[in-house]
């Protein structure tokens, strides 16, 4: 059949194409043709699934649908930015090690994806390019990742799954890059979660298929029969937890980090989400109350609160504490108290609270009010006494490991924690106006500006440092739509004050 796929600006593009193909594959031409990155592809008003083939999705011969232009984002790595435009190009800058990126060669960038301290990007062409730290997949590899649907990281190793949901690897063997053990059952893949040092897959039949690091969750022999059904999975640095449709909770990897819930085994019934911090996990029950287990100092024993954790609503954790927002828009820690596991000091502060973010030992709540409160590690974003009479009207709040950025209603933003990490955008302050979104590295943080501009800060060695491309990151001559105020999510719990 043909096709004509269109641009709001009136572009377009005749594609033919067999009835038999999916969305996908027809959203991937058409990206090609039309030299823009697309977020989706809409008829009379409705998303077209990828899945779908063209058939099932009703698509005839003559038939025309709408591109949705995706816009400009920033993907980044623990020590560098890549930033996607949405006419496929790429400018790349920060700390790659010994693979740094070829310039010349990122164009036509289809998808991208990054993690720890590596980027690895497929063009629309079916190439495939990586750079940071770790080796480029042998040529065999690389041949299929031209199908590649999403790229997922352990420390030293990759896992693609294909669109076919089979999965190739390649990296350090201790650290997941070898699947061959497992390579006869890794089909029908829907879904990739990755620890430190290795994989589980979660398939569509419900089961999980693991490999790398046996004592990072890379064996999960021991509970294999119990992995059926599995509805929703997490980890922490060394171990992981799948959540069956009974409701029940199976975990296995590094004991101390996670990987043995027999202490609470019995109370896991009727779980609903689970989070992590790095070496703990803490479970919503149906009931909202809360089980945790798990590197005690790291979150896994929430006895000294168990009280408190009532009608819980949402849990956040950072490296070694817990924060949980409660229904009536109170605040409760626990774990290490260093690192904001105690909230004691702002306790009457937190009221009122729908939305939290972290560094590793610092948390900040951001208030319905559009105030904020902090605590924490006063270094790492606890301490936001500098700055706390601007965070008013505050929109959102993006975090690196040791500083806080806010970006308010205005499109202003404000920031604190340690200044060289980021906690100090003085030297920048007059170019952080109309900014959309805020990514961040290790150590520093970038801001893409609704002029398509980006403004970068903190530690150049982590990507503050964009002199080199200063001119590709300069205002681009198009509009872009301003993001919606966040009193408009609908993720947080419901104002207390409105109830």
């Amino acid at each position: 059949m043909k096709l004509v796929v269109s641009m709001l600006s009136g572009r377009e593009v005749q594609i033919e194409i067999e009835d038999a193909t999916t969305i996908r594959e027809l959203r991937r031409r058409a990206q090609k043709e039309l030299g823009f990155l697309l977020s989706g592809l809409v008829r009379s008003s409705y998303d077209l699934p990828s899945s779908l083939t063209l058939e099932k999705a009703g698509l005839k011969d003559g038939d025309m649908v709408t591109a949705v232009v995706k816009s400009d984002g920033i993907a980044r790595s623990c020590t560098g930015f890549a930033l996607v435009r949405s006419d496929m190009s790429v400018v790349t800058w920060g700390r790659f090690g010994e693979n740094p990126p070829t310039s010349f060669a990122l164009s036509g960038v289809e998808l991208i994806f990054a993690e720890w301290c590596d980027f690895c990007a497929i063009l629309a062409n079916g190439t495939v390019l990586t750079w940071g730290e770790s080796s480029p997949p042998p040529s065999k590899v690389e041949q299929q990742l031209a199908h590649a649907e999403t790229i997922d990281f352990s420390m030293l190793a990759f896992a693609a799954t294909l669109s076919d949901g089979s999965v190739v690897t390649w990296g350090e063997t201790d650290f997941g890059g070898d699947c061959s053990d497992v390579q006869d059952q890794l089909k029908n893949v829907q879904l990739i979660w990755a620890s430190d040092s290795a994989f589980a897959a979660h398939r569509t039949d419900g089961s999980v298929v693991t490999w790398g690091d046996p004592d990072a969750g890379g064996d999960s022999s021991a509970v294999q029969e119990k992995l059926k059904c599995v509805q929703d999975m997490n980890c922490t640095c060394t171990a992981f937890v799948a959540i069956c449709s009974d409701g029940s909770a199976v975990a296995w990897g590094n004991p101390r980090n996670g990987g043995d819930s027999s202490a609470v085994q019995d109370q896991l019934k009727s779980v609903q989400c689970i989070q992590a911090s790095e070496t703990a996990f803490a479970a919503i029950l149906k009931n909202r109350r809360v089980v945790t287990w798990g590197d005690p100092g790291g979150g896994g024993d929430s006895s000294p609160v168990q009280h408190q954790l009532r009608d819980v609503r949402a849990i956040l954790g950072n490296r070694s504490a817990f924060a949980a927002i409660l229904g009536n828009g109170s605040v409760v820690t626990w774990g290490s108290p260093g690192d904001g596991g105690d909230s004691s000091s702002v306790r009457q502060q937190l009221r009122g609270v729908r939305a939290i973010q972290c560094t590793d030992r610092a948390f900040a709540a951001i208030r319905y009010n559009g105030s904020v409160v902090t605590w924490g590690d006063a270094f790492a974003g606890g301490d936001s006494s500098r700055v706390q009479a601007q965070l008013t009207r505050v929109s959102e709040i993006q975090a690196n490991s040791f500083a806080f950025a806010a970006i308010l209603e205005d499109g202003s933003v404000k920031t604190w924690g340690d200044p060289a990490a980021g906690g100090d955008s003085s030297a920048v302050q007059a170019d952080l106006i109309d900014v959309l979104q805020i990514q961040y590295t290790d150590r520093a943080f970038a801001a893409l500006r609704a002029d398509g501009a980006v403004v970068t800060w903190g530690d150049p060695e982590f990507g503050a440092d964009s002199s080199s491309v200063r001119e590709q990151l300069g205002p681009v001559q198009r509009g872009v739509k301003r993001r919606r105020a966040l009193q408009d999510a609908t993720d947080t719990p419901a104002d207390p004050a409105a109830r």
